[in-house]
C-alpha cells in the first residue's frame, strides 16, 4: 500500500478553540491549510466509544464524510490514579455544557481530597491523546501519545486550556498552565521527544504522514 501523506485542505474535527489553536500551531511548519468542523458548521457526533482512539475515530470520521476533507480529530483526556482514571474519557463532561473547566479541577481536588490523597505520590496523574486522520475513502491512521505528572492545587497558570493548570508534568517545576504553548507542545527541532501528550501523538503523525510535505 502506498503511504499516505497529509496535504493541502484538511478540516480538524472539534469545536474547541484551545484544542484547534493547539493543533493549527503544530501544522503550521507544514504548510497545511487547517479548517475546523466548528468553522465549517458541523455537528459534533455522540462520543460514544469507550476508548479515546474510539472517540477520536467517531469524529474524525463524521467530519470527514460531512466536509469531504481529510479529517484530523483528537480524543484527550487526564486519568488520576488515585480517581480509579477519572475523568479519563469523561474529562470534557466533567466542565459541563459550558466546557467551564475552572468546576471541573475543583471536582479533580475534592475526589483527591474525600480519598485523603495528599501527598504528591498519590496525586499521580497522566494525560492521553489519540489522535485519527480519516480520508473520505475511509482510510484511517491512529497515533497516541500520553504524558506523566501529578496533580497541584490550588491551579497554576493562565495559559492552555482545560486542566493544564493542575498538572506538573515529570521533571518539570511549572504546570502546563504556566507554560508558553511552544514549551507545552512544540516538537523540538533536534528530534527529541515533545513533552505535552498532543505534541507526543502529533511528533509519531508528522513523522509518518507529513514529513515529506513540510514547508
Amino acid at each position: 500500500m502506498t503511504p499516505r501523506t497529509l496535504s493541502g485542505r484538511i478540516v480538524i474535527a472539534t469545536h474547541n478553540k484551545g484544542k484547534l489553536a493547539e493543533m493549527r500551531e503544530l501544522l503550521a511548519p507544514y504548510g497545511v491549510d487547517a479548517t475546523s468542523a466548528g468553522e465549517l458548521g458541523l455537528p459534533e457526533p455522540d462520543e460514544t466509544g469507550f476508548m479515546f482512539s474510539e472517540n477520536a475515530a467517531i469524529k474524525s470520521r463524521a467530519a470527514a464524510a460531512a466536509s469531504g476533507l481529510p479529517a484530523l480529530a483528537d480524543d484527550s483526556g487526564v486519568c488520576v490514579d488515585a480517581l480509579d482514571g477519572a475523568p479519563g474519557l469523561f474529562s470534557a463532561n466533567w466542565a459541563g455544557p459550558g466546557k467551564n473547566f475552572a468546576p471541573a479541577m475543583a471536582r479533580v481536588e475534592e475526589e483527591l481530597r474525600k480519598r485523603g490523597a495528599t501527598a504528591p505520590e498519590q496525586r499521580r496523574a497522566h494525560f492521553v491523546s489519540a489522535l485519527t486522520v480519516t480520508w473520505p475513502d475511509g482510510h484511517e491512521e491512529l497515533f497516541e501519545g500520553r504524558v506523566f505528572g501529578t496533580i497541584v492545587w490550588p491551579p497554576r497558570g493562565p495559559r492552555g486550556f482545560g486542566y493544564d493548570p493542575i498538572f506538573l508534568p515529570d521533571g518539570h517545576a511549572r504546570t502546563f498552565g504556566e507554560m508558553e504553548s511552544h514549551e507545552k507542545h512544540g516538537v523540538p527541532a533536534d528530534g527529541s521527544e515533545a513533552l505535552s501528550h498532543r505534541a507526543r501523538a502529533f511528533q509519531k503523525l508528522a513523522s509518518a504522514l507529513l514529513a515529506k510535505n513540510r514547508a
